[in-house]
């Protein structure tokens, strides 16, 4: 049984032993010790549940065993001993019984309430640190100085309509087109852009998601820069130091902004450029109801020779994960997340899925037969490659079998991620009712907090982290770093067996255990959040600070900042 079927599981008999409880209390002068040993016997079931799930990770029944569970028997036993004692009295409808099983129902009740109100570890977290005056260093010194002669890029922010290829007109918020202009650099490079906002009003910011900048590049508004406005400007500098697939985007309302087209592809080319062959940028984005796949929200149809290398750029910028899939033609995933794969080998009739934020880069040759390249759910937004522009188009259909990232290439040393742990902290991701705001909500939690009040993960340059990330909830969270790439130690307690893999947005779907390690080697203060930014929103952000690192932006009430 799956680790969130066990949680359902052990919901559903919480809630069946408050029933079960009350009845035998309503019963207690006819049948409630029938009654009250059908409840223990749910109890126990209960207790075995937990303790297979204490199994898959102590953070999953934390409050269940140390409470919840013990709670529960004792209340079950002093009932049965009570009802026991009146049967052989003469007196079975005592009140003393019914007393003692109204407290085994309530026992259920404050089990429940523990797990679904006050969560893991057993409380709503403690005050958020404040950085403003933390050290002697500001997030304002950590910034690339102006050196030689950089490449200049100008982003405008602005509402504009743009006209889709199928003639639809979407209202959408972009930085010039829908995407944004794919920026492109080869490692070395520095590159200058320049932000304009021509008018949009609620500002934005430029995040370059997963490029490993100085903090005060970063782009989040509050915390290492003020907003842009209307008429304002902010110019952003950083040399390329990886080759990959990355993308942009606001950092200031960005539930909003990224939605309405406030996202472009950033590519960063080996020295020596691009190899030979055709290199495609697909960033997938839903704007309003409509999916669009590059700029296009109809099947693209290229025109390429039979014998010619490809590598398709896949690019999610979706708040949910997306299963891709390429039929026709064998395929190699290249690199996830910007980093390259050690040794990957051929797949075919395998899905891809892409979570939130994610890029996962696939190399093909051509075949003599037409690709098509389709996305789960957006038949109407594709790619088909061929060598002729009349060329039937193929299949569209998505593989059942989604392809394992784990398991794929060959094993490769880590040797600088190796040895004794500095810093070892463990993030419970789970949904609780909370007060965001100033309102209470259903909130998405890490560690029974929500932003700002989580404190955050200090740590040292040099430090080598450990994080063991934990999903109690029922849904998917893409967990993303920022300034930092991840190393994957272990997936459910699974350590990878094929290529190493350095992500900077991890997928941690419901019941799951990640366990990943960074070096800390980017000083500054860094967000880390859900890039499912509903989620974000909701409350599911903190950061990873370095000592002696301060900033002076704020947000929150009073603060024109959104970071989220």
């Amino acid at each position: 049984m799956t680790t969130v079927a066990l949680l359902g599981l052990d919901l559903i008999l919480g809630l069946l032993a408050v029933a079960v409880w009350a009845y035998a209390a309503v019963r207690a002068g006819t049948s409630g010790l029938r009654w009250a040993l059908v409840g223990l016997v749910v109890l126990l079931a209960r207790l075995v549940t937990v303790l297979v799930l204490a199994g898959r990770g102590w953070e999953f029944v934390a409050e269940r065993m140390t409470v919840g569970v013990p709670l529960g028997l004792l209340a079950a036993a002093a009932a049965i001993a009570l009802l026991l004692r009146a049967r052989r009295l003469g007196r079975t409808g005592s009140t003393a019984a019914r007393i003692a099983l109204w407290c085994a129902a309530g026992a259920s009740v404050v089990s429940l309430v523990l797990t679904g109100v006050v969560g893991y570890p057993s409380g709503p977290g403690a005050a958020g640190h404040d950085h403003s005056h933390a050290g002697g260093v500001s997030v304002t010194d950590l910034r690339t100085p102006p050196v030689g002669t950089p490449q200049k890029v100008d982003l405008v922010a602005q509402t504009q309509a743009v006209t889709l290829p199928s003639g639809r007109v979407v209202d959408a918020w972009t930085f010039g087109s829908l995407p944004g202009p794919t920026l492109a650099a080869q490692v070395g490079e520095t590159l200058e852009v320049t932000l304009r906002n021509r008018d949009i009003t609620s500002g934005v910011t430029l995040h370059w998601h997963g490029l490993s900048v100085p903090n005060g590049e970063d782009g989040v508004a509050g915390v290492t820069q003020d907003a842009v406005f209307p008429g304002e400007t902010f110019v952003y500098r950083f040399t390329a130091g990886q080759p990959g697939t990355f993308w942009y985007h606001t950092h200031q309302h960005g539930r909003e902004g990224i939605a309405r087209g406030l996202y472009g592809a950033l590519v960063v080319q080996p020295k020596g450029g691009p190899a030979p062959g055709v290199d495609l940028v697909l960033p997938f984005h839903t704007i309003g109801a409509t999916p669009i796949l590059g700029g296009s929200d109809q099947v693209q149809r290229q025109v390429v020779a039979a014998g010619t290398p490809v590598r398709l750029r896949l690019v999610n910028t979706e708040q949910q994960p997306r299963r891709f899939a390429l039929n026709g033609t064998a395929f190699r995933v290249m690199a996830l997340d910007g980093v390259d794969l050690n040794g990957p080998t051929e797949l075919s009739d395998q899905a891809l899925r892409v979570p939130a934020g994610g890029r996962y880069d696939l190399a093909l040759t051509m075949p003599a037969n037409p690709v098509r390249l389709t996305v789960e759910g957006s038949r109407q937004a594709g790619l088909v490659l061929a060598g002729r522009a009349d060329a039937p188009e193929p299949d569209a259909s998505v593989p059942k079998t989604t392809f394992d990232p784990t398991t794929y290439g060959s094993p490769e040393a880590v040797p600088e991620m190796t040895g004794k742990y500095d810093v070892s902290t463990a993030i419970v991701l789970d949904r609780l009712p909370r007060v965001r705001n100033g309102r209470p909500a259903l909130a998405q939690t890490v560690n029974g907090g929500v932003y700002p009040d989580i404190p955050p993960i200090m740590v040292t340059e040099g430090d080598l982290v450990r994080m063991r990330v934990v999903n109690r909830s029922f849904e998917t969270h893409p967990m993303h770093p920022h300034g930092h790439h991840v190393l994957v130690l272990s997936v459910n307690g699974r350590a990878p067996t094929g290529s190493r893999l350095w992500l900077d947005t991890f997928d941690v779907q419901p019941g799951e255990v990640w366990e990943v390690a960074l070096r800390a080697d980017n000083p500054g203060i860094w967000m880390d959040h859900c890039h499912n930014l509903e989620h974000a929103t909701s409350g599911m952000m903190f950061h990873l600070a370095y000592a002696g690192v301060s900033t002076p932006f704020t947000h929150g009430p009073g603060s024109p900042n959104v970071p989220e």
